[in-house]
């Protein structure tokens, strides 16, 4: 496990942040990418971050987690670069994307949010 990751996301949770990844970006904002995940966490923009496990180098994410944790901003994590930006609609792999605008999937960043929260207590 890289340094950065905080803690290990189970099955079911990976499932329910897949499933509001996609849903977001149908109906939704995101932002794609480590520099514009930065700056929606700066802004006070975004709702939730993801960041991909397997970053290399690992530095161009490590600062992603503690901003989110100054601004009060939930993050989670997710196996790979490519899973997340095949959910996030994009042909190649993302490091990191941002959340801004939750459109239809209200009900699902809550779910997400607060599963996350349970396990950053762990």
């Amino acid at each position: 496990m890289a340094e950065y990751v905080k803690f290990s996301v189970g099955k079911e949770l990976k499932e329910k942040q897949f499933e509001l990844i996609e849903k977001v970006t149908k109906t939704g904002k995101i932002r794609i990418g480590v520099n514009e995940t930065t700056k929606a966490i700066e802004r006070g923009k975004a709702k939730i971050i993801f960041i991909a496990e397997d970053v290399s180098p690992q530095e161009l994410v490590m600062h992603l987690p503690l901003l989110c944790e100054e601004k009060k901003i939930p993050y989670s994590f997710i196996s790979t670069k490519k899973e997340l930006g095949e959910k996030a609609g994009i042909a190649v792999g993302t490091a990191s994307i941002a959340l801004i605008e939750e459109g239809s999937a209200k009900k699902e960043l809550e779910e997400v949010i607060k599963k996350v929260s349970e396990l950053k207590k762990v």
